[in-house]
């Protein structure tokens, strides 16, 4: 659903006030698919039809609200069963019938760059497919005729879901050896010390921004959803010492547990990193986008802590926002210097401020020590060398003999 000249009219059911977001994320997930919005037929939904979801009324009238427009695709901005799907198209006259979850795996498909990025969205496809086949039955099974296709034989359906069995148990092995490696990369930069900040939250709020202006980086920043759909990760210094920045992909509101899962992999920088900053847009709908990152975060097993941040306060109306998050705008760069106060004094603990007397005769001995610290201030004089550092506190004591 790549090309702009697709447009997608949406079937909205509304269950309560939510209802009013989900659609505005459901247009927002057309644009950044590169389709037109054409309009919306919102249905209150009191009893769910299992043959096509809404009633016939209603299908009657978004029939005659497509009479005479070509090239229109129905996006039904929930998850339908593959009956409901073919059963809809039919009611429609055979127009393309989409549900929430085809529109976004499409998205991340558009995204997907690296090579692990295209792994977990193909797998993550042919997932939804395999279920969307079991339900399929006789719609896709065919027998052929002549020789050797008499009787029973092996069905269309059954040949499809072996091949993509087999796909996905390939993909699968792919991944983990993918997970492997991201592992000991994890394990290494723990045995290095070096201290990791996830950007973790909804997207589209700015995650990519903030992290090109707190490290300098030149990630793709896009007012689309998904922009950014592989992690991506960068240097940055507070008070010199060195940390670790990390992008990962966006969360949306409903956002279907099995993508979640797909992602889990992508996630792992977010699962076991030592600050977690939950970037919301202060523009917004904040509130929502901060409970749902949190909801998908704890599905996940997240424990690390976090800073709640709001972003784009250089264009939110005033108002009240949570005592204790930082407000920042990541465009003008304002309050950046408070968040990286505030995600230093988060960290303090992993740290200690020393100031260091090395005699010139134990400089050999220091110099064998002198990776593992940050120097802030080094002064030479007559007996040694004074300074001021800040040493990790698991290497703590092997600075003792030189502590002032």
């Amino acid at each position: 659903m790549s090309e702009k000249s697709e447009v997608v009219y949406v079937i909205q059911p509304v269950f309560g006030a939510e209802s009013k977001a989900v659609h505005e994320e459901a247009i927002a997930l057309i644009e950044s698919a590169g389709a037109a919005y054409a309009g919306t037929i919102f249905q209150n939904i009191r009893e769910v039809n299992p043959a096509t979801y809404i009633g016939e009324g209603k299908l009657h009238e978004l029939k005659e609200r497509l009479e005479g427009l070509d090239d229109v695709t129905v996006l039904f901005n929930g998850e339908l069963s593959p009956s409901q799907t073919l059963n809809i198209s039919e009611a429609l006259g055979g127009r393309k019938v989409i549900d929430r979850t085809t529109l976004i795996l499409d998205i991340f498909a558009l995204r997907a760059a690296s090579s692990e990025g295209k792994l977990q969205v193909e797998l993550a496809q042919l997932n939804y497919l395999y279920l969307r086949l079991r339900g399929k039955g006789a719609a896709l099974s065919r027998l052929g005729g002549g020789i050797g296709t008499r009787g029973p034989g092996e069905t269309q359906l059954e040949t499809d879901r072996r091949h993509i069995r087999a796909r996905i148990h390939t993909l699968e092995g792919r991944l983990a050896e993918t997970e492997k490696r991201r592992a000991h990369l994890t394990e290494r930069r723990k045995k290095d010390r070096v201290m990791t900040v996830a950007l973790v939250g909804y997207t589209n709020t700015g995650k990519s921004t903030l992290l090109n202006t707190m490290t300098g980086a030149d990630v793709l920043t896009k007012d689309a959803l998904f922009a950014t759909l592989d992690p991506t990760a960068r240097a940055f210094e507070i008070e010199g010492v060195p940390f670790l920045m990390v992008d990962t992909v966006g969360f949306l509101q409903e956002l279907p547990h099995h993508l979640i899962e797909a992602f889990k992999s992508t996630l792992e920088s977010a699962l076991h990193c030592d600050l977690a900053l939950i970037v919301c847009d202060a523009a917004g709908d904040y509130e929502t986008q901060l409970s749902t990152t949190l909801k998908t975060l704890g599905d996940l097993g997240f424990s690390s802590p976090h800073l709640v941040v709001l972003n784009k306060c250089d264009i939110a109306p005033n108002g009240y926002f949570p005592r204790d998050a930082v407000r920042i705008s990541a465009k003008t760069g304002a309050g950046l210097g408070e968040l990286k106060r505030r995600i230093f004094d988060i960290l303090k603990d992993n740290f200690v401020r020393a100031e260091l007397f090395v005699p010139y005769a134990k400089m050999g001995a220091y110099g064998g020590l002198r990776p593992l610290i940050t120097e802030r201030s080094v002064e030479y004089t007559d007996g040694g060398v004074k300074i001021s550092a800040i040493i990790p506190a698991i290497y703590a004591e092997k600075f003792r003999d030189y502590r002032i």
